[in-house]
Order: C-alpha cells, then structure tokens, then sequence
C-alpha cells in the first residue's frame, strides 16, 4: 500500500499494454489504443487485492454459524468505517491527495474486515481457552 501511496515503484517494468483511456498529463488523451506504461503498480494492486480476497474469504478450519456471523458483522463494521473514512475524505482533502485517499480506498474495506475479523476470532478463542 506504501508503493501505492508514495508512488515509489523499486524498478520499472515497462510494456505495451492495451489502455481503454489514457488520460496523459502532458500528452494527448488516448482511447482504445496501446501505451506504454509501467505494469509494476498494477502488479502489486492485483496482488494485493486477490491476495486480501482470498485470506478474508476462506473458510476457517472449523467453519459454523458463528464464525459466519462474526464473518457478517466484520464486514459490515468495515464497511462502515472505509465510507466514513471516505466521507471524511471527501470533505477535508483535496487535490492529489484526495486521490491518493481514494487508491488507497480501494483497498482499506478488504484490511479492516481481515484486521477485526482476525482480532474477534483470536478473542474468542483466547475466551474459550
């Protein structure tokens, strides 16, 4: 996430990759046609992203309604917590880094769900024990 938000990419790994727009800052605006661009962000993004869907969406070893239920009320709860933190977002920042608030909110719902989905599941088995 740190990559996304400095904008550090360690190298460069550029390719020609199909672009449906690209919106250049200094450069014309191209659609549907072939650019050049550094493919290591979007790695990381897909990575990041599938790697986050699946520790958050697979199933525990002893799977039972209330793991299910911790599993609903987790979502929920980051769910309520990335909007509010989107809505902050749209209300105080502005600029660039309203943008970068907003790559990095594309993955916050999936890390808050896995950090409180985690953080009940170890409580509880820290009660039962």
């Amino acid at each position: 996430m740190l990559i996304t938000l400095l904008d550090y990419a360690p190298f460069e790994w550029n390719a020609t990759v199909f672009a449906i727009y690209d919106g250049g800052l200094f450069e014309a605006n191209k659609v549907m046609a072939l650019v050049e661009n550094n493919v290591f962000d979007e790695l990381v993004g897909i990575a990041a992203i599938v790697g986050g869907l699946l520790a958050a969406f697979s199933k525990e070893k002893d799977e039972d309604e209330y793991i299910a239920q911790i599993r609903l009320e987790s979502l929920l709860w980051a769910t309520y917590i990335n909007y509010g933190f989107l809505l902050f977002s749209i209300l105080f920042i502005y600029g660039s880094g309203f943008y970068q608030i907003m790559i990095f909110n594309m993955f916050t719902l999936l890390f808050i769900f896995l950090i409180r989905f985690n953080f009940i599941l170890y409580k509880s088995a820290r009660a039962v024990a």
